[in-house]
């Protein structure tokens, strides 16, 4: 019988070599962590009538930090799991981290289960490829799934090169059949099909090289492997209900990355340029923020966000930002609260859809934050993938609980 190697098997791989190491950490982690309970409420009903309307959750999000008693080694665990009152498929756990890394002065490595983060744009980050989306999470792509990995990192006078082994691929979540914010029909994770006959087990490969040269932040890198985002094709689950069938392509894909710092100032771009067997594109982010600092003679700064976002393939079918405009702003009250606001528009220039956004959040005491986010999708075209969501307008209320 062939063995198949799964993801179980790599968390008990794992785990047995972490607590090979023990010995040599200090008997006691740090623990710190926080759980937080969340409220979205949505302004229509839905399209529908299988989903639920507003709901409730809680999630929880621990970290446990041993540090070396000698030597530069530390071992980071950070599970995280919610409850979802309404979509089973929210419900969920993740292993966020289950790292071990070793730090030398012109060398470290990294073996585990961790998040790595590549980009310097706000509205998008086409160059983030390592991590896996956790898309129930969170509509705008930021949060990720742990990935596991074998990491290794070279600092040189030239600049830091960082290699990538990922050993298991992470399929993207998808909101349940009951859930809001999904496409229509429903996708349905469990019939995933890939282009390698090796599936979540292909062996995928990335190199980045970075350095800061005066003003600019430079990177530069290259994947190879399972496309971390899946095509779609029509299907139907095992009661006879059309869903949506994902498909993950091979790909390769170039990235650069790059900020020039210079004063108030932040200029950034991201380019990518992606070829597969199915298809073959290039996109790119530019844009600058620029801060006003003590705006109205107060502690407070004010940032202004201006990106283009292009894509070739100029297809609202196959991506929501084939040529669009984000504008956005940033008021940081620089009080004892840590009080921030983040709002903006992503506008397209060939209709009139737009995307709007807010977040809010502000610490209460000492322990708690309160965080609020609101989603509008205005004027979607009916071959837009946004079209779906047209009555997924929402705000949503988190408390937090740090620890």
């Amino acid at each position: 019988m062939k063995y198949k190697f799964t993801y179980k098997h790599f968390l008990i791989s794992i785990v047995t070599s972490l607590m090979c190491i023990s010995q040599s950490v200090v008997a006691k982690p740090e623990i710190s962590g926080e759980i937080g309970v969340e409220g979205r409420f949505f302004k229509d009903s839905p399209l529908d009538s299988r989903q639920q309307g507003n709901n409730l959750s809680l999630y929880f999000k621990p970290e446990f930090f041993w540090k070396s008693k000698e030597k530069p080694w530390t071992v980071t665990f950070s599970p995280f799991i919610r409850v979802d009152e309404s979509d089973s498929k929210r419900t969920h756990g993740d292993i966020r981290e289950l790292v071990f890394h070793h730090a030398g002065k012109k060398w470290e490595y990294k073996v585990g289960i961790t998040k790595v983060y590549w980009g310097v744009t706000e509205s998008q980050h086409l160059v983030d490829i390592i991590n896996q989306t956790d898309a129930i999470e969170s509509i705008d792509g930021e949060e990720k799934l742990g990935q596991p990995m074998i990491n290794l990192i070279f600092k040189q006078k030239w600049g830091t090169t960082e290699l990538f082994l990922l050993p298991y691929f992470r399929k993207r979540t998808f909101t349940g059949v009951q859930g809001r914010l999904r496409p229509s029909p429903p996708i349905d994770a469990s019939q995933t099909r890939y282009e390698s006959s090796a599936e979540e087990n292909n062996l995928d490969f990335a190199i980045r090289w970075s350095r800061t040269v005066g003003i600019w932040d430079i990177g530069l890198s290259h994947f190879s492997g399972t496309s971390r985002i899946p095509r779609f094709t029509f299907g139907a689950d095992i009661n006879g209900q059309a869903v949506l069938l994902p498909y993950y392509d091979q790909i390769d894909q170039t990235g650069l990355d790059l900020q020039a710092t210079a004063g108030s100032w932040l200029w950034k771009l991201e380019v990518i340029s992606r070829n597969s067997q199915f298809e073959s594109y290039n996109a790119l982010t530019a844009g600058f923020e620029y801060t006003k600092t003590g705006i109205f003679k107060s502690k407070k700064d004010l940032g202004y966000l201006v990106e283009f976002l292009y894509d070739d393939r100029n297809d609202p079918r196959v991506t929501p930002f084939e040529r669009d405009v984000f504008l956005g702003l940033r008021l940081a009250f620089n009080d004892v609260q840590s009080t921030e606001v983040l709002t903006g528009v992503i506008i397209d220039d060939d209709s009139d859809e737009r995307s709007y956004f807010l977040e809010l959040s502000r610490r209460l005491g000492k322990s708690f934050k309160l965080s609020v986010e609101a989603r509008i999708i205005s004027n979607p075209e009916a071959t837009s993938l946004l079209y779906p969501l047209r009555r997924d307008n929402y705000i949503q209320l988190q408390l937090i609980r740090y620890f």
